[in-house]
């Protein structure tokens, strides 16, 4: 019991902070094997420091708001239970039907949920879950893309790494899970469709990191990437960027990252040229 209490409190390093409380998320269906003990669970919280720097070359700190949002939420960390209702419900694709997957964080969650339009009339699914960072997006690969069976997938990943939402991060991590999920995607005669992080000069919910230069290197690393790979390339970030290396204000909702309904119309048919260049 000791031992699995030390393996709980390293995990909740390691959460996101946006995930819903575990009173709201579904229970994991009944074919699951280990439950977590009741004992292993702390009765008071648990403040865990956070070292400085935890790892070499670290890109990011997470605050102390996403520290204690991170310990609370151990039970999901990739919140498969969000979309698993949704893809069990889903009918596999029809004859002939080229379904797409667009894959990512918030930028993709609020996809023609809360701003813009998401491809009307086309066989395409969204698949983001706001907050997250790309070790998250790794682990529900298998059953928030392959699963479904798509024919392409687009990835966008990357802004809540450089924030770092699930704990401190350097540029190798980052590119150790986006090929790690085109490996996957790849295995399963999935074609890839890997997409520029967007602009920022800020973060509202990290102020102290500063991610524009940051985020070009990412950017520079993802073309070289897609090149080598032979992968598509959407590059959004010269769309949006303004002279400081945020996002154009004129089409951010929140005036630094998240696009509003301007910038998603700028954004879709650079998406959609893309998936039709992948489907060739």
């Amino acid at each position: 019991m000791r031992r699995f209490a030390v393996i709980a409190l390293g995990l909740s390093v390691g959460v996101a902070w946006c995930q819903a409380p575990a009173s709201e998320q579904n229970p994991v269906p009944e074919q699951q094997v280990v439950k977590p003990a009741d004992a292993a669970a702390p009765a008071t919280p648990v403040s865990v420091p956070v070292q400085k720097p935890p790892v070499p070359d670290q890109i990011s700190m997470p605050t102390d708001k996403t520290i204690a949002g991170l310990q609370g939420r151990v039970l999901d960390f990739a919140q498969l239970s969000r979309d698993r209702e949704d893809n069990a419900n889903l009918e596999p694709p029809a004859p002939g039907e080229t379904r797409v997957v667009f894959y990512g964080d918030s930028i993709t969650d609020a996809w023609g949920r809360r701003s813009g339009k998401f491809f009307p009339g086309k066989p395409w699914i969204n698949r983001g879950i706001s907050g997250q960072t790309t070790q998250q997006m790794l682990i529900r690969f298998q059953q928030d893309v392959v699963h479904l069976k798509p024919v392409a997938v687009v990835i966008l990943a990357g802004t809540n790494d450089v924030a770092g939402n699930t704990g401190p991060e350097n540029l190798q991590m980052i590119q150790d899970n986006i090929t790690s999920m085109v490996a996957i995607a790849k295995a399963n005669n999935i074609r890839v469709v890997l997409a520029s992080v967007l602009p920022a000069k800020k973060f509202n919910w990290n102020p102290d990191v500063q991610p524009a230069e940051t985020i070009r290197t990412v950017n520079q690393w993802i073309e070289q990437y897609c090149a080598k790979e032979k992968l598509t390339f959407l590059n959004y970030y010269p769309a949006l960027v303004d002279n400081e290396g945020g996002m154009k204000e004129d089409l951010a909702a929140d005036k630094t990252v998240h696009p509003n309904d301007a910038g998603y119309a700028v954004m879709e048919p650079l998406a959609q040229a893309a998936v039709e260049k992948a489907l060739k």
